[in-house]
């Protein structure tokens, strides 16, 4: 079954015979009789009982009309949803997790209030998961760190952030180039991670110790604990209540911003993308 010959087969129905359904399709009736033959050939079963010049709808073509109706209106609705370009249905997201709780509030309400026949959902990750699930068609869309590989992925710059070391108050002062001991880190792919981790390489010296957790509120309340020094988004220390127990050091210079890039598959840049991108735009 395709479109053109549903349609085909409702007008028929419509209009009781082929002549008629002919003339209102602008087509030849040789033409129409076939393409009803092909439609009743492909399922299988006769879809009009045949008096003269008078078709009516056998119990299959009838059945077959409820769904005929269903369908060539969905692709009407489907057509000028596309056509119009306003954003409109689901919209997949993905996030790393500080940009879902710190910067994504804001823009994301106003998306809600400006589009809302947009279903929002979003799922969180490191950059790597994200980016595989984008090329799994698991989600639209994406929030993470650079680098992207430009050859699978276009991308708008959505935030700057600035990494920093922090260490609770009375932790013994860290310099330039002076490695903690004792590092709290976020999972593997996280790209906090890798920037210290790299940091600690330049050195040429490795944590002794490295404690690995699942988010950026317990890796606060464990510095603040004394059990080590974390490197992430200075963004972050704005939600956590008992940041002024902390102190910050900024990395070297070219080593202290990471761009956030809001990134979806090449060539496939929707209207529900374009309308984020403008309102990141009006955010920043």
């Amino acid at each position: 079954m395709d479109l053109a010959g549903l349609r085909i087969f409702l007008t028929v129905a419509r209009e009781g015979g082929v002549t008629r359904a002919a003339r209102r399709l602008h087509r030849v009736q040789s033409n129409v009789t076939t393409r009803i033959r092909q439609l009743e050939d492909d399922l299988g079963v006769p879809l009009f009982i045949r008096q003269g010049k008078r078709m009516h709808l056998a119990p299959a073509g009838r059945t077959l009309l409820e769904y005929a109706e269903q369908i060539l209106s969905l692709s009407e609705r489907a057509r000028a949803a596309v056509q119009d370009r306003k954003p409109r249905g689901l919209f997949r997201l993905g996030a790393m997790e500080s940009t879902a709780a710190v910067r994504l509030p804001g823009p994301l309400a106003a998306y809600s209030r400006r589009y809302p026949e947009v279903r929002l959902e979003l799922r969180t990750g490191n950059p790597t998961q994200l980016a595989r699930a984008i090329l799994a068609d698991e989600i639209d869309a994406a929030f993470v760190a650079e680098p992207v590989p430009k050859a699978q992925f276009d991308s708008v710059l959505a935030f700057q952030e600035q990494p920093v070391l922090v260490a609770a108050k009375g932790y013994p002062k860290l310099g330039p180039k002076q490695v903690p001991k004792s590092v709290i880190v976020f999972e593997h792919g996280c790209p906090h991670r890798k920037r210290l981790e790299a940091w600690c390489e330049a050195l040429g010296e490795l944590p002794e110790r490295m404690i690995e957790l699942g988010s950026y509120h317990a890796m606060l309340g464990c510095v603040l604990a004394g059990m080590g020094v974390a490197l992430l988004p200075r963004s972050v220390l704005a939600t956590f209540p008992e940041s002024k127990r902390l102190q910050v050091f900024s990395l070297p210079r070219g080593q202290d911003q990471i761009a956030t890039l809001l990134i979806w598959r090449t060539g496939v840049r929707s209207s529900k993308v374009e309308a984020l991108a403008e309102i990141l735009s009006d955010h920043a």
